[in-house]
């Protein structure tokens, strides 16, 4: 391991970690895991005898005055994250917090602020855009490959947050947790789908809570929910043409990720069967004025854009790695490559806006 590697704790030993973040940083020459803090001892230290990491801790602030740790990655649930980001900012550390940073708008905000005066390094976890074909797609856009963009459409349908959840998962059931179909999965493919057409302009929205009542699976107790299962949203873009959305939770055969960007020269499509845990990269078919072609076409990534030393992870792991390889090129290179605490706030103000708009059509 090199010297210069950036030493990494992570506070949170659940599934994402030992599935997404601790798989994902071992691929890396330029990190290496030194610590790991769960809420009970016996959990973190499962997890870094598993992972082979040196220290295991039952106090995350333990870690974070761990002197050999450089980067605090957060990954406990939202409504935890605030104290813990906030302590690792005030001890001069980067820090890494999944997505969504906080519950609240002025929450990220706070924390923004507060990493930009204390002049840490700062990364959420909006990892979809890092993908190859999603960074392949913000290119041919970019050069022009499908014209002026006239219309942008996402299509997102996945079985997450079914009316029948486990215990352990029940704490999601609270809206105000911050943790659904909005929240969740439309900020990290709205980020996606924005990244690759340009910013939204402004929009109208609709949000349906479809499954009121939700079902603790082991005792069969119900709870009132005022989630939301489905959101259907259309707007302008900043850079000319209209935008369509539609997020869908729960479904019992989910359809999986759709974007479609159309313009006056051409067209690209990005598929997916599946919005986590994908085992594949999103496939790019496309066709333009000179393609020669009058029909679709998959469109293959060059190679140069998978740059990862390990691409037998799922993907879904490989989008957090070349995450985690952007934050070393900006830390080494004084770059802002990694999506930051301000990415966080552009997405928590459009779920504002989002929640805002059906608001005022629901009144």
């Amino acid at each position: 391991m090199s010297k210069q590697a950036i030493r990494v704790g992570i506070i949170g030993a659940g599934g994402w970690a030992s599935y997404g973040h601790i798989p994902a940083l071992r691929t890396l020459l330029e990190f290496e895991v030194v610590a790991v803090s769960a809420r009970r001892k016996e959990s973190a230290q499962n997890a870094a005898e598993k992972f082979d990491i040196p220290r295991a801790y039952d106090d995350a602030h333990e870690l974070i005055k761990d002197p050999d740790v450089d980067l605090v990655a957060v990954l406990t649930p939202t409504s935890q994250r605030v104290p813990l980001v906030k302590a690792a900012i005030e001890a001069g550390k980067d820090v890494y917090s999944e997505w969504p940073l906080t519950t609240r708008t002025s929450d990220s905000q706070e924390l923004l602020a507060l990493a930009e005066a204390k002049g840490v390094r700062h990364v959420v976890g909006l990892q979809r855009r890092q993908g190859p074909a999603a960074r392949y797609a913000r290119d041919l856009v970019a050069r022009g490959y499908v014209g002026d963009v006239r219309a942008a459409r996402i299509s997102v349908g996945v079985n997450a947050f079914p009316p029948v959840m486990p215990e352990k998962v029940a704490w999601t059931f609270d809206v105000n947790a911050f943790t659904h179909v909005l929240s969740i999965y439309g900020g990290h493919f709205l980020d996606v789908l924005f990244q690759i057409a340009g910013p939204p302009k402004d929009l109208t929205a609709l949000i349906e809570t479809q499954f009121p009542e939700l079902t603790v699976e082991e005792t069969g107790k119900t709870v009132p929910s005022a989630k939301p299962d489905e959101v259907m949203a259309i707007g302008t873009l900043e850079n000319g043409g209209l935008f369509s959305v539609q997020l869908e939770g729960a479904q019992k055969f989910p359809t999986g990720l759709q974007i479609d960007i159309t313009g006056t020269e051409g067209v690209l499509r990005l598929t997916n069967d599946r919005a986590f845990e994908n085992t594949e990269d999103n496939t790019i078919h496309g066709v333009n004025a000179d393609s020669g072609r009058s029909a679709l076409t998959v469109l293959p990534v060059p190679q140069e854009y998978r740059s990862l030393p390990d691409t037998s992870l799922d993907e879904s792991v490989q989008d957090l790695a070349h995450l985690y390889a952007a934050f070393a090129r900006d830390k080494a290179n004084g770059t802002t490559e990694a999506t930051t605490f301000a990415d966080a706030v552009r997405q928590h103000h459009l779920i504002d806006q989002i929640q805002q708009s059906s608001e005022k059509h629901s009144a």
